[in-house]
């Protein structure tokens, strides 16, 4: 039995995921995305909780009358594949139960090596939708953004689409970044690419309402003098991204 080092859990979640969602914040992430709203998951392990599938699932059952239909269970973090024995565990109990099940990842830790890529492929199958954001599409500028190229995160995202599991695709929307007009048809045509396995396209406008755990923590902001979205600049996102997405529909 594997042991989760859990962050935190949303019991009433209505963005992440279809329906309403109980959200389980695994702990640990090696990517440092500037504009991180949660670097409080950065942490070391041993401010994390530990517990068992068995554990997250019986807490996360007491809330499955408000579900509906729709909703379910979703492992976010962090990034839940750094953790991928527990998750396995824990998706493998879940659709034991008939449960919806949904992972919201950055897609960093993927690999097709062994051992990681053979587990992968088992959770994959115990996901009913992958949320994935995609940071930047070149992975220069993705390095720059997260401290991580994004060779791997795109592979990730093309062994989905050939295996046919259902994606969100989610990309944050940062002035002077993201908004670029190039780089945006750029991320539209791979997500194009990845053909009808994409249910979902998301435009997500940067925000500064993490910035208060970054000052708590000590860490330095990197992004203090960027301003958010207009919407304009928001509009445009939505109406390149969308394009493809839309026609596949």
């Amino acid at each position: 039995m594997s042991i989760g080092l859990i962050h935190s859990t949303e019991s009433f979640g209505c963005s992440d995921g279809p329906g309403i969602r109980y959200i389980v914040f695994l702990g640990g992430c090696l990517m440092r995305c500037k504009y991180c709203h949660n670097p409080d998951t950065w942490a070391r392990p041993d401010t994390f909780r530990q517990e068992s599938p068995e554990k997250v699932l019986q807490d996360a059952m007491r809330y499955r009358d408000y579900w509906g239909e729709k909703g379910g269970i979703t492992i976010s973090g962090g990034e839940p594949l750094l953790q991928p024995d527990f998750l396995l565990e824990l998706l493998s109990l879940a659709k034991q139960q008939n449960i919806n099940t949904c992972i919201d990842t950055a897609g960093e830790p993927f690999t097709r090596n062994e051992p990681f890529f053979s587990t992968f492929r088992k959770i994959a199958e115990k996901t009913d939708l992958f949320m994935l954001d995609i940071k930047h599409i070149d992975s220069a500028a993705h390095r720059e953004l997260t401290g991580h190229g994004n060779r791997n995160i795109l592979d990730m995202a093309r062994f989905l689409a050939e295996t046919n599991h259902p994606m969100w695709i989610r990309h944050v929307l940062v002035p002077g970044i993201t908004t670029d007009e190039t780089i945006l048809r750029k991320t539209a045509d791979f997500i194009d690419s990845l053909g009808t396995a994409v249910k979902r396209v998301e435009v997500l406008p940067y925000h500064t309402l993490g910035v208060f755990k970054w000052k708590a923590l000590g860490i330095p902001y990197a992004l203090e003098n960027v301003r958010t979205p207009s919407s304009e600049e928001i509009k445009l996102a939505n109406s390149i991204l969308h394009t493809g997405y839309r026609n596949k529909a």
